[in-house]
């Protein structure tokens, strides 16, 4: 029963390591959006996210044998931190499953707080299988990160400062989900005391477990998800927490990942402080619910729930932060291949900021441009786009087109007649560790030759890959077989427009 997390909550053990943060007002965002925003700054925690809430008051209930035999959890960053300094604090052995792809950052951070590292598996559920066989075999406790009673009740003390701390009405509150458990702690709070408040989770376009278990009715297991907001990076969402969430939650908005950076960007223009993707996501569901329902004077609250970030991955969220607040266009414009059509070209354009040229020549009649602008917002772009399409010049928005944006902007190269019968496309997510690429190569049919290669290393735990490859029509279903066996994420480009355009 919800009621039970009442009292949970209310008696839940978390301020011996946790401190009660600050609800701030985001002021210049509040601005832009016609709304009262309020962040709960959950990344000013010890370890700079949430997560140590639940772990301590999961690790501070179990029994002085418990404690004796130690504690074991699997993770790839916070909840891992959280452990470990949970046992640091208790007096207690914690060991810890990391995937090994997991940065040295994260590693040695939990290394540091007296916890047992162990490497196992390129994922979080190679590591979960692997810890739980640990757990049998040493007597240690397992210390689930979202899909346990205690934990969610260590998260729901969130809820409980938000409401202490803003005694006036609240529109809606606004919580990133991966497996459920801090926006189910925080709802069974909330909708307990104050059901008027609405409820929104918010999840990654391609990490959407909860989402589409809600609309199934069950608990759906995602074959693949993305990456980039490896915080809420889970296959599966928790029985109790999908338990909770399906009377819980009033709606869930997905988010893609130009406009994690973006809200990236914002909190850091109001606050100075660089919150992790997913740290973020809960400012990003914020900004799309207001756009949305075009709501004015209301008072928002979104979590701000981690700050784990690799500086490397900055460069990445600052090119796609523009491309979030649609403020920069990327277009593909064919023009005449003649004297002076370059001249007309900029003459339409105008007075407007490139970010970004590419041009390849296509042929003897006509070239086709790759072209980046500084541009206000999204109609900016149409009448950009509209006044191209009067000066007699073909256009295409590839603003929103994930090739474009990730890798045909950074290739060198052209068309490929001699591939072009039998060349396919895709996009993959490597893992960024040795041996991932010769693995690739080594399961790849020796028959198959690489026609396009592009990788850009984006400061993440994993590498944003596009290949092209002459298979013939015969080997197709044996390809698929290939990838099936790989298991790395990947997406079919073969049919993208910016792909017909500037490489095949």
């Amino acid at each position: 029963m919800i009621n039970d997390y009442l009292e949970r909550i209310l008696m839940a053990s978390v301020y011996d390591v946790a401190i009660e943060t600050p609800l701030e007002r985001a002021s210049a965002l509040s601005a832009r959006l016609g709304n009262e925003l309020l962040l709960k700054r959950e990344d000013m925690q010890p370890v700079f996210s949430f997560k140590l809430r639940g772990a301590y008051n999961k690790m501070s209930r179990l029994p002085a044998a418990a404690l004796k035999r130690g504690v074991i959890a699997a993770s790839a960053g916070n909840h891992a931190q959280g452990v470990a300094l949970a046992a640091q604090k208790l007096g207690c052995k914690a060991t810890i499953v990391m995937p090994v792809t997991t940065p040295q950052i994260k590693i040695q951070a939990v290394a540091d707080r007296g916890a047992n590292v162990v490497l196992h598996g390129d994922s979080y559920d190679d590591a979960y299988a692997h810890a739980r066989a640990l757990m049998a075999r040493s007597g240690a406790t397992f210390v689930h990160p979202y899909d346990d009673p205690d934990v969610i009740a260590g998260q729901g003390t969130i809820g409980m400062e938000i409401l202490r701390q803003h005694t006036r009405p609240i529109h809606a509150i606004f919580v990133a989900i991966g497996g459920g458990g801090l926006i189910s702690g925080i709802g069974a709070y909330v909708k307990r005391l104050r059901p008027d408040i609405r409820l929104i989770g918010v999840e990654p376009v391609d990490s959407d477990a909860m989402s589409q278990s809600l609309k199934a009715g069950r608990r759906v297991r995602l074959e693949q998800v993305g990456l980039f907001a490896d915080g809420v990076a889970v296959k599966q969402v928790g029985r109790e927490t999908f338990r909770l969430c399906r009377e819980l939650v009033d709606d869930i908005i997905l988010v893609d990942t130009d406009a994690i950076c973006a809200a990236i960007k914002d909190v850091f223009q109001d606050t100075r402080s660089i919150l992790e993707p997913a740290g973020a996501l809960a400012i990003a569901g914020a900004k799309r619910y207001v756009e949305r329902r075009r709501i004015k004077d209301e008072t928002l609250v979104a979590v701000a729930c981690g700050a784990n970030m690799n500086f490397d991955r900055l460069r990445f969220v600052a090119e796609q932060a523009e491309l979030g607040e649609h403020r920069e266009a990327l277009l593909a414009v064919t023009i005449p291949e003649r004297p002076g059509s370059f001249r007309d070209f900029c003459t339409l354009i105008g007075a407007r900021n490139i970010t970004e040229f590419n041009y390849r020549y296509a042929s003897p009649g006509q070239a086709h441009v790759f072209v980046g602008l500084q541009v206000r917002d999204r109609a900016e772009t149409a009448t950009t786009m509209a006044q191209l399409q009067q000066g007699g010049l073909t256009c295409l928005d590839l603003s929103d087109n994930e090739l474009a944006k990730l890798h045909i902007r950074h290739t060198v190269g052209g068309h490929a007649p001699q591939a072009v019968d039998s060349e396919i496309l895709y996009r993959f997510e490597f893992p960024e560790r040795p041996g991932a690429l010769m693995r690739f190569l080594t399961a790849m049919n020796h028959g198959w030759n690489i026609s396009l290669f592009h990788y850009r290393n984006h400061g993440a735990d994993y590498g944003r890959v596009l290949v092209g490859m002459q298979v013939p029509a015969a080997d197709h279903a044996r390809f698929r077989r290939f990838l099936k066996q790989l298991g790395y994420p990947f997406r079919d480009e073969t049919r993208n427009s910016a792909y017909k355009l500037f490489l095949r």
